[in-house]
């Protein structure tokens, strides 16, 4: 095998599995989960609209990455597969105002949904195949985590941050 091709595959590798977060043998997923805690933390000062943009340019790249991953691994949706974890937390994040209470909530709230996977978000994780449906169970979990989220703050107190 040519150098080249050694060092991209190791580079896909790298980025789906969050620099090798995704091979740890204790809760992966939320390992992966605190990748992108850790991200929308660093990210904090960027206007909203900043964040969407990559938002979705990290769903879309994740999404061909990891089809390009299975396709090399022959394996689908395998737990060392982080970026999804990312991607989603990200989507759970969106247009929220970023203070510890809502990072934590959202953590919480988006690893319920990914780890019990109500429907809609079963739907995507069984009958969608490729990179796409890897990403996109974790999206609609974050769609879900982050509406929720948004009542929390604008129908309660609980958080304190917009009263």
């Amino acid at each position: 095998m040519k150098k080249k091709s050694l060092l991209s595959i190791r580079a896909l590798e790298l980025f789906v599995t969050g620099l090798g977060v995704g091979r740890s043998p204790i809760l992966p997923g939320t390992l992966g989960t605190l990748w992108g805690v850790g991200l929308v933390f660093l990210l904090r000062d960027c206007p909203t609209f900043l964040f969407l943009i990559l938002t979705a340019l990290s769903f879309l790249l994740s999404c061909y990455l990891v089809h390009i991953y299975e396709m090399k691994t022959l394996t689908h949706d395998q737990s060392e597969v982080i970026v999804d974890e990312i991607v989603g937390y990200m989507v759970t994040m969106l247009f929220v105002p970023i203070h510890w209470k809502t990072l934590l909530l959202a953590f919480f709230l988006f690893r319920l949904f990914d780890m019990l996977k109500p429907f809609p978000v079963s739907y995507f994780d069984k009958h969608v195949t490729g990179g796409f449906g890897v990403v996109m169970d974790d999206v609609v979990a974050g769609i879900i985590a982050n509406l929720i989220l948004h009542w929390v703050l604008w129908n309660t107190t609980w958080l304190g941050i917009l009263s």
